[in-house]
């Protein structure tokens, strides 16, 4: 099984927000804390799973909310 395989929306990969910037450039770690903070009213709240005191990203529904924005989704 490919790494790929593995991480598709059966088991989507969850980036903690401080290693985010390890994984991707953009956004930065200050742009995404933004977009939590805002998650209720810019739809981030799919986007974003609280374990803890602990805020992951999941990756798959991150890049499925940047697809859909300006669509009116």
């Amino acid at each position: 099984m490919t790494k790929e395989q593995y991480f598709s929306r059966e088991h989507p990969r969850y980036i903690p927000v401080p290693n985010w910037d390890i994984h991707y450039e953009w956004p930065s770690k200050s742009a995404l804390r933004n977009l939590i903070f805002h998650k209720k009213t810019n739809g981030f709240d799919k986007v974003v799973v609280k374990v803890g005191k602990r805020v992951l990203i999941n990756e798959a529904a991150f890049f499925e909310w940047v697809a859909n924005q300006g669509k009116g989704v």
